[in-house]
């Protein structure tokens, strides 16, 4: 034991939490609550696994809790040495809590089950030492995103369906600590005079805040969360995203240095099919991501990681994509990639692709690789350039090599449903094909979408002679007369 009532610890020799007393300050405020043959002996192997077993159902918060809770608090606040707290790693730091509060619940004669004792000490550790009530949360693998709509409403999607969780907060005040405390992490902030901000959890995952006045029911926080085991290729084949051939071919795009393009809409996977196409760039090239909020996990040896950041309070500061981009071609990067393309840096990354940067990739909203293209018009349009038509869309023709669509079907499950060619122009109209793309049957009996990839009928894509320049052109050919014949 340690903390006022002794020193015992003081000889540990432990790496210290980041931000302990701050944090634990924020809660005195406010007590609370062959790649693919290889891949498919992986994916049979996951199969094989047994399913993660169920969340525990946790006991519903009553007043009478939280008065209980708000005085264990205060009794350990009155007990505890931060300095010393400070000290120790988290799970140290979280063990010796546990023994404080247990001997307070025990002077105090609370009269509490062992359950109840158990999930008073696990809040207590999650308000000191971690984000309140969300770690039982972003704890489960299986959660997508978590929506926080004030304090008394908390929505997660699981199996791309969004429910109610039973997760609430003591009041709005908790909840706005809490999201303070995620974006400080990133050397942000939000409150009345900053009442939005983007961030990300350490372990990549995205958090987006709005706070009060512009949030008038509490601060609404959304967490996309990242899965701890990265998605791959196979796996989204085992899932029905992609047929294997559609995965080889995805392969092929990737390790021939194609400009890619994945368009899709909100929730579409965009973001997890740019990190699986980003798994066969070759170790020896130099990468240069640019996001608004870092999110993408490359694994190759050699990248270097960008970050936009906004304005402070005085409004000076902010540095855009735009700079971002602008920048990185002064790095002598091989692949630029970019987390989203949401405005006139569209034309900059077109300019890269279209000056020696070639397999560079990004992500854009849309429904269709037709809007796609619409949408990267008007958005150097909206940029302010005066370039007739007809030259805009012959830049985009000459940057973008495919565009690969992603989509959330009505039953939840994510689909790649077109692989498509930009083959250049006729006219004054970018002329495109298909080389794969997903239709839709019907549905099954319990409401599953049912369909199936389809080849197009080409057998030699215009990106052919990249392919044979990297010695993949046999393999491409295989791909899709595999594919045209399903």
């Amino acid at each position: 034991m340690f903390g006022k009532r002794g020193n015992d610890s003081a000889g540990r020799t432990q790496t210290p939490p980041p931000a302990m007393a701050s944090a634990a300050a924020a809660v005195i405020e406010r007590p609370a609550a062959p790649v693919l043959q290889e891949s498919a002996r992986e994916a049979a192997a996951l199969v094989r696994q047994p399913p993660p077993p169920a969340p525990r159902k946790r006991t519903p918060r009553t007043d009478d809790y939280y008065d209980t809770k708000a005085q264990v608090f205060s009794a350990l606040i009155d007990t505890i040495d931060l300095s010393q707290l400070a000290k120790l790693d988290g799970e140290s730091a979280r063990e010796e809590i546990r023994d404080i509060v247990n001997d307070i619940i025990t002077i105090k004669n609370f009269a509490m089950s062992i359950s109840e004792q158990e999930e008073l000490l696990e809040d207590i550790c999650n308000d000191v030492l971690g984000y309140g009530p969300l770690e039982p949360l972003l704890a489960r693998d299986d959660i997508a995103d978590i929506m926080v709509n004030g304090a008394g409403q908390t929505f997660i999607e699981v199996n791309g369906k969004t429910i109610e969780s039973d997760v609430r907060f003591r009041d709005n005040a908790q909840l706005l600590s809490i999201c303070q405390r995620i974006v400080s992490q990133v050397g942000r902030r939000v409150d009345e005079s900053s009442p939005i901000c983007d961030a990300r959890l350490p372990d990549g995952s995205r958090v987006n805040v709005i706070a009060p006045p512009l949030a008038i029911d509490g601060a609404a926080l959304t967490i996309r969360k990242f899965k701890k085991d990265k998605l791959k290729l196979d796996q989204l084949v085992r899932f029905g995203a992609i047929t294997p051939e559609g995965a080889v071919l995805l392969q092929i795009i990737g390790r021939v240095r194609c400009n890619v393009v994945i368009s899709g809409g909100t929730g579409s996977g965009k973001t997890t099919l740019l990190n699986c196409l980003t798994g066969y760039i070759d170790a020896d090239e130099r990468v240069i991501t640019c996001e608004d909020t870092a999110e993408l996990q490359l694994q190759q040896p050699h990248v270097v990681r960008l970050e936009t950041r906004p304005p402070n309070i005085e409004g000076e500061g902010e540095i855009t994509m735009r700079d971002l981009i602008k920048n990185c071609l002064r790095m002598r990067p091989e692949r630029i990639i970019v987390g989203e393309v949401r405005g006139a840096e569209v034309f900059d990354l077109l300019q890269a692709m279209n000056t020696g940067h070639d397999g560079s990739m990004g992500t854009i909203h849309a429904n269709t690789p037709r809007e796609c293209l619409a949408r990267m018009e008007s958005m150097i349009a909206m940029g302010g350039y005066t370039l007739p038509a007809r030259t805009v869309r012959e830049i985009i023709a000459g940057s973008i090599d495919v565009i690969i669509q992603a989509a959330r079907l009505r039953d939840g499950s994510r689909r790649i449903t077109h692989i498509t060619e930009v083959v250049g122009m006729e006219g004054d109209v970018i002329i495109t094909q298909d080389l794969m793309r997903y239709e839709i049957e019907g549905e099954d009996a319990v409401g599953k979408i049912v369909g199936r990839h389809k080849g197009s009928g080409i057998g030699r894509p215009h990106f052919w002679d990249r392919a044979r320049y990297f010695n993949e052109d046999k393999r491409l050919a295989a791909t899709l007369d595999t594919l045209n014949k399903e």
